[in-house]
């Protein structure tokens, strides 16, 4: 199978780094060592190598590493079906945004996505079935992002005409010609971004039909708050259900119709349990078991399995299941960067992977590997 792979990585004052550097050769990434070393921020550093705000959504600044405050980047060569590219990504001190080259040449984000596909389960995401609608949407559009680079495009361009529609409705405007551009543009957007949803979700579908059984299997359906929009896959019906919903979202002084309300339910089908009665650890297997699914899905539809980051996922994992994890990143042949607070949560990969101590050093963060 065509491989994805990082054969180096270079961080550069990013969060507690000065300077790190790993020399990979595609083989899975186990990183061990204390809290607070700095595992978590390499795995950060690999998902800047996608188009978004990376596994903390943080901001530009928020990555720098203090208290120099120098600005950022990080440097990476990949293999990516057959061909090496050198991917940079970096932010100044004081800028808002970063900044991407690709083979040494200044790109958009989104050409990121066309080269590398990134998932990632963390640990900010276990009480994901039990919290509010925006975590799941956040989650559902990340694994959509995998599939399709451009989706990221389409939810910016729909808050955006979103946002213009509220503050016409916060400032009591009345004008139907103020509102139809507007509409128009979240009709197209908000079309796209459900059919985006849907079909990622069938991937999804498709691919845990594929698994071997040790991860459980979840129902995905993706469901919105009334008033609904009967066709929400349709421009047309979007366009006409924010017309004739004014009246109320005036009423309210905020959109109450589209894709930004919309919502996932999960359900655990071997026991017909909805996801957010499950257990903790129970919703944790049902996170990794679609974050396999999408890996999966990814292996087929991309050429070659996605780099997978996961954040503190062997520490909650039993060792029977620990083992069924690390047997499916083989079968996979996914370069999964992965970290845990000591060695021994990976001896099951051995010579299977390329292991690394991060340490503290002054406060100065340094990454060698290790025999295991």
């Amino acid at each position: 199978m065509p491989r994805l792979a990082l054969t180096s990585l270079t961080l550069s004052h990013f969060r507690s780094h000065r300077r790190a550097e790993l020399v990979l050769d595609g083989r899975p990434v186990a990183l061990w060592g204390p809290n607070g070393a700095g595992k978590t921020n390499v795995l950060e550093a690999v998902s800047m190598l996608s188009p978004g705000r990376g596994l903390r959504r943080a901001s530009a600044e928020e990555m720098a590493r203090a208290p120099e405050a120098l600005g950022w980047k990080v440097k990476a060569d990949l293999v990516s079906l057959g061909h090496m590219h050198e991917l940079e990504t970096w932010a100044d001190a004081g800028a808002t945004g970063r900044a991407v080259k690709i083979d040494g040449k200044a790109a958009a984000q989104v050409a990121l996505g066309r080269l590398a596909r990134v998932v990632w389960l963390v640990p900010s995401m276990d009480r994901l079935w039990i919290e509010g609608a925006e975590g799941r949407r956040r989650f559902l559009d990340r694994i959509v992002l995998s599939f399709e680079p451009t989706h990221g495009e389409a939810v910016l361009a729909y808050e955006k005409a979103m946002r213009e529609r509220n503050r016409l409705l916060k400032d009591m405007v009345r004008d139907a010609h103020w509102y139809a551009a507007l509409e128009a543009r979240m009709g197209e957007e908000g079309a796209r971004i459900h059919r985006n949803r849907e079909e990622a979700l069938t991937r999804l579908a498709e691919a845990q039909g594929e698994a071997d059984g040790a991860f459980p299997a979840a129902e995905l359906v993706l469901t919105h708050p009334e008033p609904a929009c009967d066709a929400p896959g349709e421009a047309e019906a979007l366009v006409a259900a924010l017309a004739e919903g004014r009246a109320r979202d005036l009423a309210a002084t905020r959109t109450l119709t589209g894709p930004h309300r919309a919502d996932l339910d999960a359900t655990y089908i071997a026991k017909g349990t909805p996801a957010r009665l499950c257990s903790t650890g129970e919703q944790k297997a049902l996170l990794l078991s679609l974050i396999l699914a999408n890996a999966r899905a990814l292996a087929e539809d991309f050429g070659a399995p996605p780099l997978l980051l996961l954040d503190e996922v062997a520490a909650h994992l039993d060792a029977g299941r620990r083992a069924a994890l690390y047997a499916e990143i083989e079968r996979l042949g996914a370069q999964a960067f992965m970290t845990g607070t000591g060695a021994e949560l990976f001896e099951e990969l051995g010579g299977k992977a390329q292991h690394f101590e991060v340490t503290e050093d002054g406060g100065i963060s340094t990454v060698s590997e290790v025999t295991v």
